[in-house]
């Protein structure tokens, strides 16, 4: 990370940090794509088994992570005002943050796994997947939370390209871990959608263990002495953390999980339907890893120029990404626009399974417009630590507008399942207007601070 004077060398440290980042979360955006490929290749019933479970599994790993995720803003100050000294010992909490994390996770899915699961009307066959592949996924946990946290050290120290190396190490592991599992190939045992969960919690451990790796071997992670000291738990610094990665969390957690109450709400039609509504949910998935990396970005450079105090340079990165995200949804748009027909043939063989999914990436193209606005903005506002208006924003849009809506239609009109998908677009495209009216209120905020500190 360095301090840039012009357009050009913003746009140069803008693809920098982005292009390893989106790598990274492109790669693990294809373990779940495979997870859920490879079960419909092996059957319906796997991939609607792996699509609820995953649907459970998804919101609170990404929730859970994005708490942890507030170590990136916290680090990206400390290296932006000089204080090095500090970033070992604000890593060290963040891990035992995410280890006390993991094992409420283990303690409290225990407890509640089996009821969740029965309440649902579920095929009994689905519902034995969904148990299993979440009680395998499970025993990835630990590692996944510490990863989590390890790799946020590593991209706000800007070694982007460091996690890039780690994650397209670890794909092929999953790959080749769920061809063994699932199928049962070269004497491994024939697991099904099943092996998909066994794979993704060996992929993790493996994740982790590199990334443990290359921050206790090299620079510039020895400079700044990364564990080599014990430090204890300190509540302070929960509480630090806490603060801004709650926010940042829920913010998550509300986003992802209305897609996952949407799949778990459809379980009242039949498993066709969940399928192709997984598949085409899994593909839009894929394609909002750049909005998404983007976010990351803006958090890291905006986070950075803000805690130098360089507030002109934090604005034109937040309009370089945010303009960058929109441009890029125009161009996947029509990806899913002309290319339908084959991206649902990478999910399933069966004609009426594909046509669904077909159908329901025409409705994707709508919302993954407002992602690349809403997505890249959460990113600027997690740089200037604006955290909890964000998180108000996304609970109403996508619970008290978009999910309420899309029930309404899938209930009392006859779109049925599409209703569903209308509603999100709708609490989407809301959430993406006021998350803009905030980050243009936010840095008007600093401008008159900034205008203030200089008349004192």
């Amino acid at each position: 990370m360095k301090q840039t004077h012009s357009l050009k060398q913003k746009a140069g440290q803008f693809l920098h940090i982005l292009f390893p980042i989106l790598i990274t979360q492109i790669a693990l955006s294809a373990i779940t794509f495979f997870d859920t490929n490879m079960s419909g290749k092996f059957g319906t019933n796997d991939l609607a088994g792996v699509a609820i479970g995953t649907s459970l599994w998804i919101p609170i790993q990404t929730g859970l992570s994005g708490i942890l995720m507030g170590i990136t803003p916290i680090l990206s100050h400390l290296l932006g005002s000089k204080k090095n000294k500090d970033v070992a010992y604000q890593v060290t909490q963040g891990m035992w943050l995410s280890l006390f994390i993991s094992v409420l996770v283990l303690a409290i899915g225990s407890l509640i796994l089996s009821p969740v699961l029965n309440f649902m009307d579920l095929e009994p066959q689905v519902r034995d997947i969904a148990f299993r592949f979440l009680c395998a996924i499970s025993f990835g946990i630990i590692p996944l939370f510490g990863y989590t946290v390890l790799r946020s050290c590593i991209d706000a120290l800007g070694q982007t390209r460091i996690s890039m190396l780690i994650t397209l190490i670890a794909l092929p592991v999953n790959v080749g871990l769920n061809y063994l599992l699932i199928f049962g190939k070269f004497g491994f045992p024939r697991l099904g959608g099943v092996g998909a969960g066994v794979a993704s919690a060996i992929t993790y451990w493996v994740i982790f263990m590199i990334a443990l790796y290359f921050i206790y071997r090299f620079e510039p992670f020895n400079s700044l002495q990364l564990f080599r000291k014990f430090y204890s738990v300190s509540l302070n610094s929960f509480k630090e953390l806490l603060k801004i990665g709650v926010p940042i969390g829920f913010s998550i957690f509300f986003e992802t999980a209305v897609f996952s109450a949407v799949t778990l709400l459809m379980s009242r039609f039949d498993t066709v339907t969940i399928a192709a509504h997984q598949a085409a949910i899994n593909f839009a998935s894929t394609l909002y890893m750049i909005p998404l990396s983007i976010c990351m970005s803006l958090t890291i450079l905006v986070g950075f120029e803000s805690g130098s105090g360089r507030l002109k340079d934090a604005r034109q990165y937040s309009i370089m990404g945010i303009g960058s995200a929109a441009a890029l949804s125009l161009l996947t748009a029509l990806v899913l626009l002309f290319a339908g027909n084959s991206v649902a043939g990478l999910y399933s063989d069966e004609p009426e399974v594909i046509t669904l999914i077909q159908h329901f990436l025409i409705y994707a193209i709508f919302f993954q417009i407002s992602d690349a606005i809403a997505t890249p903005t959460q990113g600027v506002l997690r740089g200037y630590k604006d955290v909890n208006p964000a998180f108000i924003i996304c609970f109403a849009a996508y619970w008290v507008i978009g999910l309420p809506t899309g029930y309404l239609l899938a209930t009392y009109t006859d779109m049925g399942a599409y209703g569903y998908w209308v509603g999100l677009i709708t609490g989407l495209a809301i959430g993406a207007i006021l998350l803009l009216s905030r980050l243009v209120k936010v840095q008007r905020s600093f401008t008159v601070q900034s205008v203030d500190s200089i008349a004192r």
